[in-house]
């Protein structure tokens, strides 16, 4: 075989190899394509019946609304019953997000930093508590709530909720907060730091990462839970999830009103998302996440 006729063959299994990249390159991203489109199908489609009547949804079967119209979310926006829901929702939401992550913030940082006796034994029974289902505590939430005045209330909800939430955030903070070294506690006491000024100067910004993913899953968790908030409140705190399973009428459901509140219940979890994804990017790649 001649050089030329070598450099003709290297040429063309090059030329081949170079084919089969770029058709495994085009059949990954095909399938990447169809997988993102098969899981934004259902979103699509609470959004394209948001915008139907209900006539419209129950007689046919349209990719688009025949006759678009925004009365559901007029509907939504003007009752009292519809966005109180939404308001009270975000009001114990936040609340338990902030109680979660400032009570495991401390012990967080005693279980990376000490060691006691029973430590990994009480680590353990805080997960538990987390794997255990809601329908276990709502009856004794319930009775307790009741007999001292809470049900009801917006921070019945998120101190229900603190039973869950309290000990996923100590977990993941906890694997955070072990790699940091210790030697930067020990620099600070020396340069006369007290415990708490460290903490809220130098170590929570090195956390931040950490405490933004345990902020994230603690709203995410509270925001969906639904047995809770429905066995916890009934009339003064009524939150979107209950009003979404109690709609209906005469006529059967609202399925245009439900579409709408589906859609906008959708939005604040997207808001924390957008503002938080930095730090979820970089729980992800360092945390227990």
């Amino acid at each position: 075989m001649t050089a030329a006729d070598t450099q003709t063959a290297t040429r063309s299994t090059r030329a081949q190899t170079g084919d089969n990249a770029g058709f495994r390159r085009a059949v990954s991203y095909a399938v990447l394509i169809g997988y993102l489109l098969f899981l934004l199908v259902p979103i699509y489609w609470l959004v394209n019946m948001s915008f139907k009547t209900n006539t419209e949804i129950l007689s046919s079967l349209n990719l688009l609304p025949a006759e678009p119209t925004v009365q559901n979310y007029a509907v939504i926006l003007t009752d009292p019953t519809w966005y109180m829901g939404y308001v009270n929702s975000l009001i114990y939401v936040v609340m338990n997000t902030v109680i979660s992550v400032t009570v495991a913030l401390p012990a967080a940082y005693a279980f990376s930093r000490y060691s006691f006796i029973g430590d990994k034994h009480l680590f353990f029974w805080l997960l538990t508590n987390r794997m255990a289902p809601p329908a276990v505590f709502a009856l004794p939430f319930f009775q307790l709530y009741s007999s001292i005045g809470l049900f009801d209330t917006h921070i019945a909800v998120a101190l229900a909720h603190c039973l869950f939430n309290v000990p996923l955030a100590v977990w993941i903070l906890e694997g955070f907060m072990r790699g940091v070294p210790k030697e930067i506690d020990e620099t600070a006491y020396i340069d006369g730091y007290s415990w708490g000024r460290f903490f809220v100067k130098i170590f929570m910004p090195l956390i931040a990462s950490g405490i933004g993913v345990a902020a994230f899953f603690c709203f995410m968790f509270s925001w969906v839970d639904l047995l809770l908030s429905r066995t916890l409140t009934s009339v003064n705190v009524k939150t979107i999830g209950v009003a979404m399973t109690r709609t209906s009428s005469a006529t059967g459901l609202d399925y245009g009103t439900l579409a709408a509140a589906g859609v906008l219940t959708i939005i604040p979890g997207a808001l924390v998302i957008w503002f938080v994804r930095n730090y979820i990017a970089k729980g992800f790649a360092l945390g227990r996440v």
